[in-house]
């Protein structure tokens, strides 16, 4: 008779996890799983699914989640109860902000989710010249509930690497590893998503802190056929 191995979960793991995201009501707010999303109106067509890569102890989740997760093995699957001073805080005043209108992209209107700075926020004031933005969670103040499954734990740096580029960019990225040095093509429309602008650094530094890597490479290529393709997409919107 074999015993049995476990992996428990530990701080500096990449863990791959299944999750669906519910409030009191049995309302679905966010999930891994495709088809639930298209059922509950939360489908994102650039985002993927099957489950999220993250590190344990880099606050890649909220905190009542994360410690559940290590105090169970690879293959766990269960719910989790969690209120909101270990989940998505209380919510603060201080987090609605008055932005200058000239900093949004489109018209903004009340109800709007924007992104500024980073930052997630919903409009719920148009006045003139400045727009209230509410940068609290959809989710602050409330008690939430997680039904989740710990895929695995990546060993591969590559593996690793490609999975973290998915939690900051919602793709994998072309990402290749020479001996500690990770080499990550960056594609060209990315030097104008903000989203990128501000998860990039991050990115690295988790990836440094957590794995054996040495240095990260962010590299954008320029090519006459990409030069091309470009000014032919331009003249094509003209």
């Amino acid at each position: 008779m074999h015993d049995v191995i476990t992996m428990t979960i530990k701080e500096g793991d990449f863990i791959k996890l299944s999750y669906t995201g519910k409030l009191d009501d049995g309302s679905i707010f966010d999930t891994t799983d495709e088809e639930l999303a298209k059922a509950n109106d939360l489908f994102n067509e650039n985002a993927l699914y099957g489950g999220d890569i993250i590190i344990i102890g880099a606050e890649q989740t909220i905190k009542g989640l994360e410690e559940d997760i290590k105090k169970h093995d690879v293959g766990y699957e269960g719910t989790i109860e969690i209120p909101p001073e270990k989940g998505f805080g209380e919510k603060s005043p201080l987090l609605i902000k008055s932005i200058p209108a000239k900093r949004f992209e489109q018209k903004p209107h009340e109800g709007m989710r924007v992104q500024i700075d980073g930052r997630i926020g919903l409009v719920i004031r148009v006045m003139g010249r400045h727009v209230r933005v509410d940068f609290n969670s959809p989710m602050a103040s409330k008690t939430v509930y997680y039904d989740y499954k710990i895929n695995d734990v990546l060993e591969n740096i590559k593996d690793k690497a490609v999975g973290l580029s998915t939690l900051y960019t919602g793709e994998e990225m072309n990402i290749e590893i020479d001996d500690t040095i990770a080499k990550v093509q960056v594609p060209l429309d990315y030097s104008l998503n903000q989203r990128w602008m501000y998860s990039r650094g991050q990115m690295s530094k988790d990836l440094l802190k957590n794995t054996e890597l040495t240095e990260v490479q962010l590299i954008e290529t320029y090519t006459m056929d990409i030069l091309e393709d470009t000014l032919e997409e331009e003249k094509n919107s003209s």
